[in-house]
């Protein structure tokens, strides 16, 4: 069994500032970490792919916006290049998130795959040199939910880990705090079939960067199982389980094994967990349900569960539309219009949460204060 990282609950002091005209929520340096390297304000704020809820998202904007805003660790999505190297999308598919669409010198790159199973067509990060990928711009991914974000079309590249890496380090110290990096391995099962393994490059570059140790301000997340027991045993960082509310680990699935999201969630499944991860990342509806009309219930065990098996709680994703919100913490019928994200966060810190991913870093930071 993994040792735990402690739940601390040092609060940081935060200050609210006012950045061309929005509400911005701004970080005061904080005390000097302890030996372990984790005495955080808790619950930690995650910024879910950067500032996405202001910024198009896995863009080193998006990252520094984040970090601008108060989140303690922000997080990139890994999926890699033709020529091996690891960059920040979604997904590998990459048609909804970039403009590779509109360039011509790309058309026939368009093709069908399976993507855990699923046929997905457009454009894949493993068909394109990195050299190829910095060519194209990036792009808003729910543009009929975000429309300000459109305004950063195009002005933002893919950027590669290390350069979130070096993002992350330049933040900090022009901020006087460490910013952590909370990175992905998406897909591992799909990448590694095509000779593409993302757990080498990744244990390389933590490696390279002086991150793989006990102290470092870096978690590392998966939905799948087998690669995080792999990275057990050479990743000093903790490890999260990533979970969701319906389906099953892909790696499950490719190999017959019959266990769901749901079992892992169990006291059983949680206490295996325990034995290679530091934590679990649920879907936030696991943590409280909502029920036939979309409103936000009770707590239901996981939290207590998770916790007596020694395991971090990071749910995700709290995001401030009301398209995203429950029934009854919506504003509106408007789905982009901003609903009571406070109220949704308050509920879960309520539950007993250790941190949370939010596309609205500065609403998670002012909610936590």
């Amino acid at each position: 069994m993994r040792t735990k990282i402690p739940r601390l609950a040092v609060i940081s002091t935060l200050t609210l500032a006012l950045a061309g005209g929005a509400s911005a929520v701004v970080a005061e340096p904080a005390a000097p970490a302890g030996g372990d390297g984790r005495n955080e304000a808790r619950p930690l704020v995650l910024g879910h792919r950067g500032a996405s809820g202001y910024r198009p998202e896995h863009t080193l904007a998006a990252y520094e916006l984040a970090a601008r805003m108060g989140a303690d660790y922000i997080e990139p999505d890994l999926v890699i290049t033709k020529d091996g190297v690891l960059v920040a999308r979604h997904e590998p598919e990459i048609g909804g998130t970039t403009d590779v669409a509109d360039r011509p010198e790309f058309a026939a790159r368009r093709s069908t795959k399976s993507l855990d199973g699923v046929p997905t067509t457009g454009w894949f990060t493993e068909d394109f040199t990195l050299a190829e990928l910095k060519t194209l711009r990036a792009k808003e991914r729910i543009p009929q939910l975000r429309q300000e974000n459109t305004i950063w079309d195009g002005r933002e590249r893919v950027p590669t880990l290390q350069e979130v890496i070096d993002l992350s380090r330049r933040m900090s110290r022009e901020l006087g705090r460490e910013i952590g990096i909370y990175p992905e391995t998406k897909h591992p099962t799909y990448f590694r079939k095509q000779g593409l393994a993302l757990e080498p490059r990744l244990v390389a570059t933590l490696n390279r960067n002086g991150l793989n140790r006990g102290n470092a301000k870096v978690f590392v997340q998966s939905f799948e199982v087998s690669n995080l027991r792999a990275l057990d045993r050479e990743l000093r960082v903790p490890l999260i389980q990533l979970t969701s509310s319906v389906g099953a680990p892909f790696d499950f699935v490719d190999t017959g094994d019959p266990r769901t999201y749901a079992d892992l969630v169990t006291p059983a499944g949680l206490r295996e967990i325990a034995r290679y991860a530091d934590g679990v990342g649920p879907e936030k509806v696991q943590v409280i349900p909502r029920d036939a009309a979309g409103n936000l219930t009770t707590p239901t065990p996981l939290v207590r569960d998770a916790h007596a098996a020694g395991l971090e709680v990071h749910p995700y994703t709290f995001r401030a539309e009301n398209n995203f919100l429950p029934t009854n913490l919506r504003s509106s019928a408007d789905p982009t219009a901003y609903g009571n994200l406070f109220a949704e966060l308050d509920a879960h810190f309520a539950a007993g949460i250790d941190g949370f991913f939010t596309d609205n870093t500065d609403i998670g930071v002012a909610a936590r204060s």
